[in-house]
């Protein structure tokens, strides 16, 4: 067995969990500040909506990033912890 392939057999396959932690943080963090632009400058909500037509957008934005960031954030924690137990037990 060459050196090379011993290394690839110590580390964990590139298996996504990387880019679902990036990809699910960003998409958060994205829906986090649009709620945060539509409270503090887009003119703020009631029960009825938005103020502003910014106001909507950023509502819909909001709305629809934190659920699926969040989702794809607990996924890939989810990977990362799963990774850690099986290197763990090699």
């Amino acid at each position: 067995m060459s050196g090379d392939q011993l290394n690839q057999d110590l580390t964990q396959p590139d298996d996504g969990t990387l880019q679902l932690l990036k990809g699910g943080a960003s998409i958060l963090v994205s829906g986090i500040v649009a709620g945060l632009l539509l409270v503090t400058l887009l003119g703020g909500f009631t029960a009825t909506g938005a103020h502003t037509n910014g106001g909507w957008l950023a509502l819909i934005v909001a709305l629809m990033c934190i659920p699926f960031g969040g989702l794809l954030l607990t996924l890939g924690v989810a990977k990362w912890f799963r990774n850690r137990r099986i290197a763990r037990t090699r």
